[in-house]
Order: structure tokens, then C-alpha cells, then sequence
């Protein structure tokens, strides 16, 4: 099952290709383009399925 974007985000940055800390893929996507800094953001592996954080 492939989770879906928050509809409600807009952004103009790139949304793919951070590589996920757990399985080192780059097949994820960017969730939401504002995590609890505005140095990160929240994005999610369709790897592994973990959600995780990329600092800017």
C-alpha cells in the first residue's frame, strides 16, 4: 500500500529522490515541506515504508 501526499501541500521544491536513512533508497517522496525547523523536511520511504526527516 503507497501512502498518499497531503493534498493540502503545495511546494515548488523537489519532492523526490532524498535518500532514506534507513534502507538508502531514493524512492521516496517528499510528505510535507515543512518539518518542526524550517531546516527540515518530512518525507517517506516506499521502500521500507519509514516516514523520516531530511535536513536542508
Amino acid at each position: 500500500m503507497r501512502r498518499s501526499r497531503d493534498p493540502s501541500v503545495t511546494t515548488s521544491g523537489e519532492d523526490a529522490g532524498a535518500e532514506c536513512p534507513y534502507c538508502e533508497s531514493t524512492d521516496t517522496v517528499r510528505e510535507h515541506p515543512k518539518g518542526p525547523s524550517l531546516c527540515r523536511s518530512m518525507h517517506y520511504c516506499n521502500a521500507c515504508e519509514q516516514p523520516f526527516e531530511k535536513f536542508e
